[in-house]
């Protein structure tokens, strides 16, 4: 089986089959830090699942607003951190990041590429898009999550 485990020290993302390491990407967490906490924009840490996949139909650069793909001449979000390309909805399985779900907390690319490997996100995980995109075709939903 797939999971994947995230390093918030090491910004970096793992992806593992029967726990060996099978890919590695760079990813950029939280820049307030992390915490479970609503509103906070921290990025969870503990136990996940992916819950949902969105976007395996788009193109790359594809912008999503609440889940759901932007068309060519649709308004953009008022927000410059777009999320970008595909997303891995996660849902918590700790009591303390239960509310991640609801939280709107992803793995999903984004168009700050340049600030990956930093802390510069509002509580996601960011990728590049392509890396999202390979990463989005290798797991199944119900793949394991640790983010420490």
């Amino acid at each position: 089986m797939k999971s994947i485990h995230v390093s918030i020290r090491d910004q970096r993302l793992t992806l593992k089959e029967n726990e060996t390491p099978i890919r590695s990407y760079p990813v950029s967490t939280s820049r307030f830090g992390v915490g479970t906490e609503e509103g906070s924009m921290k990025t969870p840490t503990g136990r996940f699942c992916v819950a949902k996949k969105i976007g395996g139909e788009t193109p790359s650069g594809t912008i999503f607003q609440s889940r759901v793909a932007l068309k060519t001449g649709d308004p953009l979000p008022p927000t410059d951190d777009l999320v970008m390309s595909r997303i891995l909805w996660l849902a918590g399985l700790d009591e303390q990041n239960a509310n991640t779900g609801g939280r709107f907390i992803y793995i999903h690319g984004t168009k700050h590429e340049d600030k990956i490997g930093t802390p510069a996100s509002c509580g996601c995980v960011r990728m590049r898009n392509a890396d999202v995109i390979e990463l989005f075709d290798l797991v199944e939903e119900g793949a394991p999550v640790v983010i420490e």
